[in-house]
């Protein structure tokens, strides 16, 4: 199994940047394909990044390209969410996920959640 802890978020002003982690334990970390999830107040959990178990691959949702980077360091067993150019529609609770299956855009594919990092980011 792999266990995963968010941590990194805050309070931040438009414009400003932040970079959250997810530190996961488990000595496979390296097989598994990694996702960002956020939740805002009162909708649904969406997809937000995801990197596959190389970091050779990448996918984000549209909202956020160009701002955000996920990358990972299979040696320190953490994967990474640079976020830039925050804006007030970027808060939310965001969670890490791990997948053993797939580089997955769909929250249902993911084995493994974190309990979440809050993001706020004010106007």
């Amino acid at each position: 199994q792999v266990q995963l802890v968010e941590s990194g978020g805050g309070l931040v002003q438009v414009g400003g940047s932040l970079r959250l982690s997810c530190a996961a334990s488990g000595r496979t970390f390296s097989t598994y394909n990694m996702g960002w999830f956020r939740q805002a107040p009162g909708k649904e959990r969406e997809f937000v990044a995801a990197i596959s178990w190389s970091g050779g691959t990448t996918y984000y949702t549209d909202s956020v390209k160009g701002r955000f980077t996920i990358s990972r360091d299979n040696a320190k067993n953490t994967v990474y969410l640079q976020m830039n150019s925050l804006k007030p529609e970027d808060t939310a609770v965001y969670y890490c996920a791990a997948d053993s299956k797939v580089v997955s855009q769909s929250s249902w594919q993911y084995d493994y959640w974190g309990q979440g990092t809050q993001v706020t980011v004010s106007s």
